[in-house]
């Protein structure tokens, strides 16, 4: 290995685009997220009230913002990331107070269909691309990853305080305020762009779409996390209710959310860092999606009551903390080198997809059969992905990292891929000679990188 040093920390740019564009993500998310606790009830009291509307309007979202996901990065590559950014939150303003405005629910549905339109996740994760080295762009992703589940907590906690003191419209109003201040961060404390990462690096590429829908093991991953937001979605719309059945009313619900959250979170951390430490994440993964199963069906089977509610949506969330923070990070693993983005872009598509389809399904299903067979069917679907889940490789160890090279024709970058592939640690090797750039996946504690540099840049 050569004796040349590795930064191994975040500089002060890295540092600034980590903490603002993660609290950027986090806000737009608390503001989606915070309806989840409360709409089943506060929403009975719109006009055309209906459980399917009640599912559609939690769920509308993850229609517009699944189809419009990829386009928004590829435009973010023509226009700049900053311009498609802030364009993005002003049509989630915009869905922000159409929202609040609206008496009835079918009012309520469009301005989550139009927050959805503002689809800014993968042109912000382009910026982090951008904004960082190839290295240290996995502590940047992981920081925004972790905002997104503080985010998700914190809507469960203040999502019925501020519905409890200022009702839904005031939750919506809410909302706009946190898009104002997300759009004040990307004006003022986002540093600006100077270079480009690679394009596979961060936005999703159209031509590859097909080939990486199609691929088994990615496929297993799409399908999961597509099921475990359709369960999600589907349970917040009957759980607010089962909870104010047992005598708790909406008011205290956060003082329920934040210790079953908290606790979840403390309960997951132990099997991840048993599943890291003796290479058992395939084993635990599916562990976790055997509990989730059993979750829910005790959901759907148990009699209502508070402590068994309590238990139970607490086995849940220990099972979705797992699942959710795991899979992004097999997903880079298992990733072709050289499309990430694009990868990411499908996954990002069906996770948001699977919140429609719970909202659709889940409203669907407690209108004709009643609140707790939802908890039935998605322990069914839940059940399916788990034997679907059997068929997952085993993972290797493995970091992505994207290189810059001066290798400018075919050949030369046939031969570069093949001498690197054939180096000790490196999995997978790919030289994109159009762009300019190296794609590789290795094990970074055997890999020689400086070498691999040398070979790159002539």
């Amino acid at each position: 290995m050569s004796d040349t040093p590795i930064n191994n920390g975040l500089n002060s740019i890295e540092k600034k685009a980590a903490f603002s564009l993660a609290t950027v993500f986090g806000l737009r998310m608390l503001g989606l997220f915070m309806i989840l606790p409360v709409f089943a009830i506060y929403g009975q009291e719109l006009v055309g009230y209906s459980p399917i509307w009640i599912g559609l309007a939690i769920g509308a979202y993850g229609l517009t913002q699944a189809l419009l996901q990829i386009p928004m990065g590829i435009l973010s590559d023509k226009f700049g990331r900053k311009p498609i950014i802030l364009a993005g939150l002003v049509v989630f303003l915009i869905g922000s107070v159409v929202a609040a405005l609206s008496e009835s629910i079918y009012g309520v549905v469009l301005g989550r269909a139009l927050q959805g339109m503002g689809a800014i996740a993968s042109a912000v994760l382009a910026l982090a691309a951008d904004l960082t080295r190839e290295e240290q762009r996995p502590k940047v992703m992981a920081t925004i990853g972790m905002f997104i589940g503080l985010s998700f907590t914190a809507a469960m906690v203040v999502g019925p305080i501020v519905a409890e003191a200022f009702g839904l419209s005031g939750l919506f109003w809410f909302t706009a305020v946190l898009t104002v201040l997300a759009m004040l961060m990307i004006q003022f404390m986002v540093p600006h762009s100077v270079n480009k990462a690679p394009k596979g690096d961060n936005v999703a590429l159209p031509e590859q779409l097909s080939q990486l829908i199609r691929h088994p093991q990615l496929m297993r991953l799409n399908w999961g996390v597509f099921i475990l937001h359709m369960a999600l979605t589907a349970c917040f719309i009957t759980l607010p209710k089962q909870f104010v059945a047992t005598g708790l009313a909406l008011q205290d619900h956060w003082q329920l959310y934040l210790p079953t959250l908290l606790g979840s979170f403390f309960l997951m951390v132990p099997f991840m860092i048993f599943a890291i430490k003796k290479q058992k994440e395939k084993l635990m993964f599916s562990s976790a999606i055997t509990l989730l199963t059993i979750a829910l069906l005790l959901l759907w089977y148990v009699p209502d009551g508070f402590w068994s509610l309590v238990i139970l949506v607490t086995l849940f969330f220990v099972a979705f903390n797992y699942l959710e923070a795991t899979m992004p990070s097999i997903l880079s693993r298992i990733a072709p080198a050289g499309v990430k983005g694009s990868v990411m872009g499908i996954y990002s598509s069906s996770q948001f997809l699977g919140a429609f389809c719970g909202g659709l399904i889940g409203g669907a299903i407690v209108s004709e059969f009643g609140d707790k067979v939802v908890f039935l069917v998605m322990a069914l679907f839940s059940l399916a992905w788990l034997f679907l889940s059997l068929g997952m490789q085993t993972l290797k160890k493995s970091k992505s990292y994207s290189f810059a090279t001066t290798i400018t024709s075919e050949d030369d970058a046939e031969s570069a891929a093949e001498q690197i592939s054939a180096m000790a640690g490196v999995h997978e090797a790919t030289i994109v000679h159009s762009e300019s750039v190296a794609y590789l996946k290795v094990d970074d504690k055997i890999v020689d990188l400086q070498a691999i540099k040398r070979l790159l840049v002539n």
